[in-house]
């Protein structure tokens, strides 16, 4: 494999987990538009336990993940008792201020950035998103997954059916920035050197758009919103002056045409047919 194929296919599994982190939050109804901070606590975290106590990134990408997901449970229990913009407003800013704190951190590096000990090879990388996958699809078939349907379709009704409204709303968050976490920290150790300036406000943007095009109606939408978003510009690199204005102009009109996103419920009932009927 050549290393260019390499490397888009390390970009798309980083694109895959981090699609996903957005997800999990708007399955309840919540729209994160700072899972970049957390994706950089993941980051950080698991590199300075790498960098500075000698620790194993098998260790501390999990305890990165884990300290993103705690962070999620500490700041979601406040910030999700705002709706709508005013939510979306919220977790903007919140990823700003986790950006501006690293930013500023001088014992991971400030603004010069932070390098890293341990590396993380593609296959690992690799690895980890289809984990990712194989644990969204797995959580799709729970109970879990249906409280969060029922609670972003109508919480009111949700709530008198004995499902707990912020509970199941603040788990999703947590999961989601745990999920980002665990990008983030290998995400670090895959290249060896992290910036807060990577996590900005236009890596959440993109991710939320991975996840408004796939669709947000079954578990596959977030990866091939990831997938087209990451591949296709590439495949239109042959005309590199026009290929952004082309693939700005058929995301525009494919969701004007196609708002609910491109794979929806009643696609997979329609194939899941398909692939029954003899």
């Amino acid at each position: 494999m050549s290393g260019y194929l390499t490397g888009v296919l390390v970009v798309l599994a980083f694109n895959v987990m981090a699609a996903y982190a957005v997800y999990l939050p708007m399955a309840a109804g919540q729209l994160n538009l700072g899972i970049a901070g957390f994706m950089a606590i993941g980051a950080y975290a698991s590199a300075f336990l790498t960098n500075e106590y000698g620790w194993s990134m098998w260790t501390a990408i999990p305890l990165g993940s884990g300290l993103a997901g705690l962070m999620g449970i500490i700041i979601g229990i406040p910030v999700l008792r705002t709706h709508g913009i005013y939510l979306a407003m919220a977790t903007f800013a919140l990823g700003q201020v986790i950006s501006a704190v690293f930013l500023n951190l001088e014992v991971v590096g400030g603004a010069a950035g932070y390098p890293v000990s341990d590396y993380a090879s593609p296959q690992v990388v690799w690895a980890a998103a289809a984990g990712v996958v194989v644990l969204m699809l797995y959580i799709s078939r729970t109970r879990f997954a249906l409280c969060l349907t029922a609670v972003k379709s109508d919480a009111t009704v949700a709530d008198l059916l004995g499902v707990s409204v912020r509970g199941m709303q603040v788990a999703a968050f947590a999961l989601g920035a745990a999920v980002a976490g665990f990008g983030g920290g290998l995400y670090a150790h895959h290249y060896n050197f992290v910036e807060a300036q990577h996590f900005n406000v236009l890596l959440s943007v993109f991710t939320v758009l991975y996840v408004l095009f796939g669709g947000t109606q079954t578990v596959w939408g977030p990866l091939v919103g990831a997938a087209f978003f990451t591949l296709v510009p590439e495949l239109l690199r042959a005309s590199d002056q026009w290929r952004y204005a082309v693939f700005a102009a058929f995301i525009i009109l494919f969701m004007a045409v196609r708002p609910q996103g491109l794979v929806t419920t009643s696609l997979m009932t329609l194939f899941r047919r398909r692939r029954v009927t003899p």
